[in-house]
């Protein structure tokens, strides 16, 4: 069982325009409405390839009970608080070049009441080796702490924390080392507080000084140009897949969908990076935050080259 928490979901309205015009009338092309939020996206990768998932957060209003709708037709199972505040609605703009605007809604608030009452449904969830993903944004009413705490809860009661974050969330939860984590190069970046361009040489050298924490496993994805894995000491390079890309959006949850889901099959390190590549590159086909098919991602596992680094 893959136990995925997400605290700000989301219903994402992905839309189509020839060319985005600031100012203008801009008329939306190809709308479709998913069910989002980083960790759902995970629990639909896993079910895609007919694993086990449970999805739990916070979700509020009309649009968090079509969020529990949607999953139960989708047959994942839930057990999300439901609190006081409305769920967000998202809008993602695709125009001709694949080029990506958002429009986040600030989302949900939710109380101290709210917050335990997550941390008991949780608890009640963990059992020896329970992989948890952590993934997404936090909503108002959860401290910067938060992460930190359930990566130390979960680790107390034998369970497994997968952790893709980012900020100050992200920093202080390192601290309790979470068995996995999967920054991209912003995020990997931001922990150290650097900018500009680095080689593979240089992200590689900062991943180890990431995983000097105490994180056994990561990786760190490169976008269209791949993605580094580390197990210990042992780094590999994913090169991208050349597939005809129709949006970027929830590719990496697709790629962390796919980690998840090979650790909870037990799956070899090796077999589970190449999956997880093929599902980044089969979300990258999709059409909204839509996980690609269990097909489809086995068909691309023969383009994944791999480099020893």
């Amino acid at each position: 069982m893959v136990v995925t928490v997400t605290l700000n979901p989301a219903l994402d309205k992905t839309a189509e325009v020839e060319e985005l015009q600031i100012g203008e009338l801009n008329r939306l092309q190809q709308i479709r409405t998913d069910v989002g939020g980083k960790g759902i996206n995970v629990s639909k990768m896993i079910a895609s390839f007919g694993g086990m998932t449970l999805a739990t957060g916070f979700v509020g209003g009309g649009s968090g009970e079509e969020i529990v709708r949607t999953l139960a037709m989708m047959e994942i199972p839930t057990d999300f608080v439901k609190v006081q505040s409305v769920t967000r609605t998202n809008l993602k703009v695709l125009d001709q070049g694949t080029r990506l605007t958002e429009l986040n809604e600030p989302g949900i608030r939710v109380t101290e009441r709210e917050v335990e009452e997550l941390l008991q449904k949780i608890s009640k969830n963990i059992a020896k080796d329970t992989i948890f993903v952590l993934s997404g944004s936090l909503c108002q009413g959860v401290d910067v702490e938060f992460y930190a705490r359930l990566v130390h809860l979960i680790h107390q009661l034998d369970g497994r924390v997968f952790l893709d974050v980012d900020g100050e969330a992200f920093r202080t939860a390192v601290k309790e080392k979470p068995d996995f984590v999967k920054p991209n190069k912003h995020e990997l970046l931001d922990f150290f507080k650097l900018d500009g361009e680095l080689t593979i040489s240089e992200l590689q050298e900062l991943c180890q000084h990431l995983m000097a924490y105490g994180i056994p496993r990561m990786a760190l994805s490169l976008g269209a140009e791949g993605a580094l894995f580390f197990d210990g000491e042992v780094c590999t390079k994913g090169l991208g897949l050349k597939v005809k890309a129709h949006s970027s959006v929830g590719a990496g949850d697709c790629m962390m969908g796919a980690f998840a889901y090979a650790a909870d099959q037990k799956m070899p390190w090796e077999e589970s990076t190449r999956l997880a590549l093929a599902a980044s590159a089969g979300a990258v086909t999709t059409i909204g935050t839509k996980a690609p098919s269990r097909e489809l991602v086995e068909s691309l596992l023969a383009q994944v080259e791999m480099q020893y680094l």
